[in-house]
């Protein structure tokens, strides 16, 4: 099973000369930018738009599932939808959980409805709040607030609303640079954040690590932010921007700024960004993502221990695997072949069955005649669980018929839960974890360890990616990036506290989230 990210972000606002124009409607632009990134979460997607010609001047809809159904027109939704889509701002969002339930009232954007203008205001973000458990005990035991729901997304609401309130309280003004200086100091994990109120202030931020990715662009007529440049490219926009961790964008009655609202010490860029979850046509931190996973195909090539002869192949597990798997191939002489096919008709909702070698047949078709009697070196951009891994394995030898399986892994041993987006927080639920001691922290597993978990799997050898060739690959130096899900080398203190108790949990034989 794949691990999935927490959600994708993205805002728009139309400009004239320089300024707001509020009689250009943009909102349109947002399901399109959603859309490809589709990636970053299928569970539900919305939107809220601003136009202050209208009474309620904030408009928020929400519903479950991809974009694509979520932003249908039907005879149920058509006229709601028509109602949302209309304003000169907009800011927009996909999900996938790590924490929070199948359940639209945990769909973004969140919105606070008040009758003060500063004070109604509507929010999302990309992320995890490592640290939301003590943050909502303070609230509940300390300032008597009631949670109404497991998301760390209403306590992210709460804490912002105390500051915007403190702000204006202290200050007789609401200063944004020194509203989300003081959340930064509260909040202990990964986020961007697309934040707009009902007077048409709109900011959008990145936290001081820079866990996840976040780009802009400024024209003369828009400016557009999405977590990923692929969804601002794909509107005909050039001239893509990151914005660097600390810092923060806004869009209000004076023009837009740049402005850093805190300094960023280090950077923990997530590597997982360019291994597995962005789409592969956008560029994180000035980095393109397909070059990234070409490298990490000729790193792997070097290290190749099969003879390849005319009768090897290399396959690539669909989708994400595919840059790795052509650039390896390439590397080694190799004839590359898709004798994995993806049915990318089969969506979300549809499969539902508890089985999961149904789940997987239904999702990939093994093609018999070009893979009978050959030798395979499979390419797959992680191993997480093993579990879909465990069953393509098996059905390309029942039913593709083919020699060998040499499984060949595009990033390091999955080791320690993430606590910043991905939804992976136990250490029992860890392919590779469970071949080694609880404590061990070298992902550099040893022969005799990668022959067990090979056969665990079902194929005849298995080699993964060094965890000392990730900044190679992403052309990144190692002090940037945050690998902590395979060194356990956690860049914030509540990262360092949580992987405690998840080793804690797991040598109890505990196997609930670490969070």
């Amino acid at each position: 099973m794949k691990p999935k990210d927490e959600c994708g972000v993205a805002a728009v606002y139309a400009l004239k000369n320089g300024k707001p124009d509020l009689d250009r409607d943009m909102s349109s632009y947002i399901p399109l930018m959603l859309q490809d990134m589709q990636n970053r979460g299928e569970l539900s997607a919305g939107i809220t738009t601003f136009d202050p010609k209208r009474p309620h001047i904030l408009r928020n809809y929400k519903a479950l599932g991809q974009v694509k159904e979520a932003f249908s027109i039907d005879a149920h939704n058509a006229k709601e939808i028509e109602h949302v889509m209309s304003g000169c701002a907009a800011i927009g969002h996909v999900r996938y959980a790590t924490c929070g339930k199948d359940d639209v009232n945990y769909a973004q954007p969140f919105e606070r409805v008040h009758g003060r203008l500063f004070k109604w205001f509507s929010f999302c973000f990309n992320g995890n709040i490592a640290n939301h458990n003590e943050l909502t005990k303070m609230l509940v035991e300390n300032k008597g607030y009631h949670i109404s729901l497991d998301s760390d997304t209403e306590i992210f609401m709460h804490f912002l609303s105390r500051e915007i309130a403190i702000c204006e309280e202290q200050h007789k003004e609401i200063d944004y640079k020194h509203i989300f200086n003081k959340l930064a100091q509260q909040l202990d994990g990964a986020y961007t954040i697309a934040f707009i109120d009902a007077r048409g202030k709109l900011i959008v931020a990145r936290d001081p690590h820079g866990f996840k990715p976040l780009s802009y662009a400024i024209t003369e007529d828009a400016v557009y932010l999405a977590s990923e440049s692929v969804a601002i490219w794909n509107r005909g926009i050039g001239n893509i921007k990151t914005l660097e961790p600390g810092c923060m964008i806004q869009v209000d009655e004076t023009g837009v700024k740049v402005d850093r609202y805190i300094e960023s010490e280090k950077t923990s860029h997530c590597f997982f960004e360019w291994i597995y979850f962005s789409n592969v046509a956008s560029t994180i931190d000035d980095r393109n993502v397909y070059e990234a996973r070409a490298r990490a195909g000729e790193i792997l090539a070097r290290s190749e221990d099969q003879e390849i002869d005319e009768n090897t192949i290399v396959v690539s597990v669909p989708d994400t695997a595919k840059a790795c798997g052509d650039a390896m191939g390439f590397a080694l002489g190799a004839k590359v072949v898709e004798g994995l096919f993806r049915n990318r008709y089969v969506g979300r909702t549809f499969i539902k069955s508890n089985n999961r070698s149904a789940i997987v047949q239904q999702k990939f078709t093994p093609l018999p005649s070009v893979l009978k009697g050959k030798k395979v070196l499979l390419v797959e951009d992680s191993l997480v669980r093993g579990t879909t891994l465990r069953h393509i394995i098996k059905d390309m030898k029942e039913r593709g018929e083919v020699g060998e399986i040499h499984l060949r892994i595009a990033c390091p041993p999955i080791l320690s839960p993430c606590f910043y987006g991905i939804d992976m927080s136990t250490l029992n639920e860890l392919f590779a974890r469970t071949h080694i001691d609880i404590d061990e922290t070298n992902s550099n597993l040893p022969k005799e360890v990668l022959d067990a978990m090979a056969h665990e799997l079902g194929a005849n050898s298995l080699r993964y990616l060094s965890i000392d060739d990730v900044p190679e690959a992403l052309d990144l130096p190692k002090e940037d990036l945050c690998t902590a899900c395979v060194n356990s080398d956690y860049p914030t203190e509540q990262g360092k506290k949580l992987i405690k108790v998840a080793r804690e949990k797991a040598k109890s034989g505990d196997t609930g989230r670490t969070y």
